[in-house]
């Protein structure tokens, strides 16, 4: 008899959920006036390029769709459950326009790689994929274990919106073991390393069956548009507490073990990486507000070839903003309120010195910014900016000296003279941080 109750209490586990019957009534209407969420990217909004998911949709027969997470310019976000297996998940719906065989065949890669590495845990792969149809153009969903917060939502709730040491050494360990297995095990360089990238695992779960209780009870504001919903997103609740980071977003990753020189670091517009995305696009269409988004490494902005250490040189320009409070490089140009790469040179040179003339002569658009012998031909001045040693920064003495050791690692001109994931994670500091 006990085991006729096992085995039947076994059987109801593992039966799959009925779908929610979510609200129909009792939602804010937003007014037309107001642009909302996807609707702010007008012109992919107005192509219908999104799909008008709704919640309580069920996809490839075992996703309900419980709320909305977020929406980008190529996707929206969804909190979903998996019927069949009862665990909760993410949709990444993505817009109908566009390619995504290359950064589906990323995830591939990225699963297959050595699982038992230390960094593959702090990486966040892909689920499944699968497809759902639509007249006039299909759409790509990527599924994916729900996340915590961002490492620029934790600032929020921290004092002073700033990372202690301890904090800030346990996530660059973790991102320092994610970036080792990236680069040796995958052979691919993330290129769009920033705090929004970095999000926390967690370990109550009842934050999302708290989200859905919440979407049952209080019902997201909307809109009604063209026959379409448009929901307002719901946060996930805060986590007692966040057991590791995990970095994500691999859509603008590429093959390390081919050199290219187009652009590469923080992309605000999120597009492909493509040859032909180069400064002159940053500098012509990139608003003065978005300009600190960007951090590109110097062989990046001389159209050098580059590889794996461009990864390594965007940690350490996040580590300023998220340790520190302040970035460390803007490119606001003097005659104009939009980025400019002789402005973010210029101030680089401020604080590094001028650039090694053998890594000037490789960059194919040096001659914009240095003559033939490697001086500074730029009509903008070199900003009077301290050395990163004399840095005023919140440590002081011996710890501060092994902190700037750790940032002059990854912040060198040459990409061959920064240090990689690896040895980073035998950094003196970065150790004592972690003790702390």
């Amino acid at each position: 008899m006990a085991a006729l109750i096992r085995w039947m209490k076994t059987a109801i586990r593992r039966a799959p959920l009925p779908p929610l019957r979510f609200p129909t009534t009792g939602f804010d209407i937003i007014s037309d006036e107001y642009l909302l969420e996807e609707e702010q990217f007008e012109e992919g909004f107005e192509k219908g390029l999104y799909y008008p998911v709704n919640i309580g949709d069920v996809f490839a027969s075992k996703y309900q769709v419980h709320g909305k997470l977020g929406c980008g310019i190529t996707s929206t976000v969804w909190l979903a459950r998996d019927l069949q297996t009862r665990k909760h998940v993410t949709l990444k719906v993505y817009i109908r326009d566009g390619d995504r065989e290359e950064e589906f065949k990323i995830y591939q890669r990225l699963r297959k790689g050595n699982q038992s590495h230390p960094g593959y845990s702090h990486i966040r792969t892909a689920l499944e994929t699968f497809t759902i149809p639509r007249p006039g153009g299909d759409h790509i969903c990527l599924v994916q274990e729900p996340m915590g917060l961002s490492h620029s939502d934790v600032t929020e709730y921290l004092p002073d919106g700033l990372f202690t040491e301890n904090i800030l050494g346990g996530c660059l360990s973790e991102l320092f073991k994610a970036l080792d297995y990236l680069h040796t095990e995958c052979k691919l360089v993330h290129t769009d390393i920033k705090a929004d990238n970095l999000l926390s695992t967690f370990a109550d779960e009842s934050i999302l069956s708290g989200f859905t209780e919440s979407e049952m009870k209080y019902p997201a504001p909307r809109k009604f548009v063209n026959g379409a919903t448009v929901y307002a997103s719901r946060p996930l609740g805060l986590p007692k507490f966040i057991l590791k980071s995990v970095l994500s977003d691999f859509g603008s990753a590429v093959q390390g073990d081919i050199k290219r020189n187009h652009m590469a670091g923080a992309n605000t517009y999120r597009v492909r990486l493509i040859p032909s995305f180069t400064f002159a696009f940053i500098e012509e269409h990139m608003p003065s507000h978005m300009v600190q988004k960007l951090s590109p490494a110097p062989e990046v902005m001389l159209e050098a070839a580059w590889s794996y250490p461009v990864d390594i040189w965007t940690v350490g320009v996040m580590v300023w903003d998220l340790f520190e409070g302040k970035h460390m490089f803007h490119g606001k140009d003097p005659d104009g309120k939009k980025y400019s790469t002789r402005a973010h040179l210029a101030e680089v040179m401020g604080m590094l010195g001028p650039p090694p003339l053998d890594l000037v002569e490789k960059g194919v658009g040096s001659f914009k910014y240095f003559d033939e012998d490697g001086n500074w031909i730029a009509k903008i001045p070199i900003p009077q900016r301290t050395s990163l040693e004399e840095s005023e920064i919140r440590l002081q003495g011996k710890n501060k000296e092994m902190f700037l050791e750790l940032m002059r690692g990854m912040l060198q001109w040459r990409p061959e003279d920064r240090k990689t994931a690896k040895q980073l994670l035998e950094d003196p500091w970065l150790k004592g941080a972690i003790l702390q």
